[in-house]
């Protein structure tokens, strides 16, 4: 049984956009060009470069534009700095114009196609940023359905949470306790599980042998959950160390039932070409 896989985020996003609902859970995503990367750090602040055709947070970059009020001058004229910010990885680089900036991401992305997207504050436990994955499967009946809600926590340092990138997974309930109470907790976590399942329908209309996604969702300060990426390859046997191994055991039956792994070898099997 064939698994589609889609590489690109920016053909994921364009396919998810025609849901109006969906679409107010995704932040403003633009193809990186020099004009692009000026109007949205004027808008938002804080934006994400992201190579289009990514995994593992592998290249993501983070800018930011920063001002501060000067001294005013002997006339009473009071002024503005404006600098940028770069991090990328534990680097961080300091430029006083937008053009040094962008010629330096220029030179790390070189010719591949590269994303902007708005960058989200998002909630923090122990002073370092979280998102969530929103494990999304389809069941033995072929339905839909969000088998696992997990959080994920940056390293020290590093602008994503990726756990290749040295982030430390976290349970759910763990990591929303400060910001919600138990009520309201259940019922974000209902909310994302409809929305995994919200996008696996609306992504399948274009790509219909896709069997499972991973949806790593980031909270706002307001709570608000923004769909920040949609991986298609989303890890499965990482979740083994769970405390409740018939969860862990249904997620691996899932993915036995549409053909990621072998019934006989629970190794994986051979799936579709990337779209």
């Amino acid at each position: 049984m064939s698994i589609q896989r889609v590489a690109s985020k920016w053909s994921k996003t364009n396919a998810i956009l025609p849901n109006p609902t969906l679409a107010a859970y995704i932040p403003e995503t633009r193809l990186y060009t020099f004009e692009h990367l000026n109007e949205m750090l004027g808008l938002y602040g804080t934006v994400y470069i992201k190579p289009d055709n990514g995994t593992y947070g592998k290249g993501v970059m983070r800018a930011e534009k920063l001002t501060e009020l000067l001294p005013p001058t002997e006339g009473g004229i009071i002024e503005e700095r404006t600098w940028y910010v770069l991090r990328y990885e534990v680097e961080t680089l300091t430029f006083e114009s937008m053009e040094e900036l962008h010629k330096v991401v220029s030179a790390r992305i070189r010719k591949r196609p590269y994303l902007i997207q708005r960058g989200i504050p998002l909630l923090q436990y122990e002073e370092r940023s979280f998102d969530l994955r929103v494990l999304t499967q389809m069941n033995l009946r072929k339905q839909w359905e969000t088998t696992l809600i997990i959080g994920r926590i940056a390293a020290p340092d590093k602008v994503v949470t990726n756990h290749h990138s040295g982030g430390t997974v976290r349970f759910f309930n763990e990591l929303v306790a400060p910001y919600l109470d138990v009520k309201e907790a259940v019922r974000l976590e209902q909310k994302l599980s409809k929305m995994g399942e919200r996008v696996a329908w609306q992504l399948q209309k274009k790509y219909p042998q896709l069997k499972e996604i991973g949806l790593d969702v980031g909270l706002d300060q307001q709570i608000y959950p923004w769909i920040l990426e949609v991986n298609t390859r989303p890890a499965i046997k990482v979740f083994s160390f769970l405390p409740n191994k018939s969860l862990y055991h249904k997620i691996f039956r899932y993915a036995v039932g549409y053909g990621r792994y072998s019934s006989s070898t629970g190794q994986p099997a051979r799936s579709k070409k990337k779209a």
